[in-house]
């Protein structure tokens, strides 16, 4: 199959690489994802045109940027979530959330929750190139919440805005911040619950036309996933839903990809849009979905002032997932993970082409070396 698109079941990004984000830099783009437990945090991914993507690095590669903390293992050397009493660990625990990517005054903006530190706040880190590095962390206290999104006013005032179940939430919350210091520089204040699906999270607020949009995933991200949208004049609203919301789901439809929702938008050079969002490809009777949310493309046509969403819109090339590593290098690939920790933590390199796993700090404790499986059957 050549030339497939969203619709047909293609995503841009396969595999485990949820909650996309995205944003322009230069004369290209750049796209980056949720990690959770998973070290090195957040993959970065750099495009020409939208539809070939290559993984240029991690945004969090040291241990001062990810805070990991300790993990417990059962008997059986599965995880634990820290301090949980034993509940297994999972990406409700800990970890790199739902992070937004922007570039503003000549640098890249990455806000992101650690969840693991969740009433800390979000942290902010930049870098001037999206292999990094990548700053250490500025921690937006006073304003805890996930999903966090980071806007720029016309006077050039930073806004971050997060999904909040404080102060009789769910609903989305915004601040003007200091990204030098964390510091806030006003109370937050609401700005729109969504249409009444529940969990309205992944906030983006965007410019268009003299009118200031915000984006919202609602419904939760199964099979209920929903994204819609508002507008006002400014930030203090009031928000006019969009006349068609949700723009883009799949609830109730056989589709060969579901659970669509979590979008970000994008302008192009040339005035085109696009949206990324995160979807399954489900299998099976009971439609699991083995390779877990992935990323997918969509063109966006503008239409009295409100997006429309075209899932056929860009065909997207036939996916070459595979690779060759021979560990010739001190440095590993990328694509390379460890839950809960640095790979380089456990592993050390072994002479020309062979890496081995080191003595850890327990003998119980079972790390793994893993990479994220891309396609629904591999070798």
């Amino acid at each position: 199959m050549t030339g497939a698109t969203a619709a047909d079941g293609r995503p841009i990004i396969a595999g485990f690489f949820p909650d996309p984000t995205i944003c322009r830099f230069g004369d290209s783009y750049v796209l980056a994802h949720s990690s959770f437990e998973y070290a090195p945090g957040i993959p970065i991914w750099r495009s020409p045109d939208l539809v070939n993507w290559t993984q240029v690095g991690n945004a969090l590669v040291r241990e001062s940027q990810l805070r990991l903390q300790t993990m417990k293992y059962w008997l059986d050397g599965s995880l634990m979530a820290p301090g949980s009493g034993g509940l297994p660990i999972g990406s409700a625990n800990t970890g790199n959330f739902a992070p937004t990517i922007r570039f503003h005054g000549g640098r890249l903006w990455l806000a992101v929750t650690n969840v693991s530190d969740f009433m800390g706040g979000p942290l902010v880190f930049s870098a001037t190139d999206p292999a990094g590095p990548w700053s250490e962390a500025v921690q937006i206290r006073g304003l805890p919440g996930i999903d966090p999104d980071l806007y720029w006013d016309g006077d050039g005032v930073a806004h971050l805005t997060v999904s909040s179940y404080a102060q009789g939430g769910p609903h989305v919350m915004s601040a003007a911040v200091d990204l030098d210091t964390g510091e806030l520089l006003e109370p937050p204040t609401p700005l729109w619950h969504g249409t009444g699906g529940q969990a309205p999270e992944s906030p983006h607020l965007l410019t268009k036309d003299g009118w200031l949009y915000l984006l919202l995933a609602e419904g939760g991200t199964e099979r209920g996933h929903a994204v819609t949208i508002a507008r006002a004049q400014s930030l203090k609203g009031p928000w006019e839903p969009a006349p068609h919301n949700p723009i883009l789901t799949h609830r109730g439809l056989d589709r060969p990809v579901l659970n669509v929702g979590h979008a970000d938008l994008v302008e192009g050079p040339d005035g085109g849009w696009a949206m990324v969002y995160l979807g399954v490809r489900p299998s099976g009777f009971s439609g699991f979905h083995v390779n877990g949310r992935e990323t997918f493309l969509a063109q966006v046509h503008w239409r009295d002032g409100w997006p429309v969403v075209d899932e056929s819109g860009f065909e997207v090339p036939p996916p070459q997932h595979s690779f060759i590593d021979d560990f010739s290098v001190d440095v590993l690939h990328p694509r390379w993970i460890a839950p809960g920790r640095l790979p380089e933590s456990f592993t050390q390199p072994a002479g020309p082409g062979r890496w081995i796993e080191a003595k850890g700090e327990r003998p119980d404790a079972h790390f793994y070396l893993a990479t994220r499986p891309r396609d629904p059957y591999w070798t």
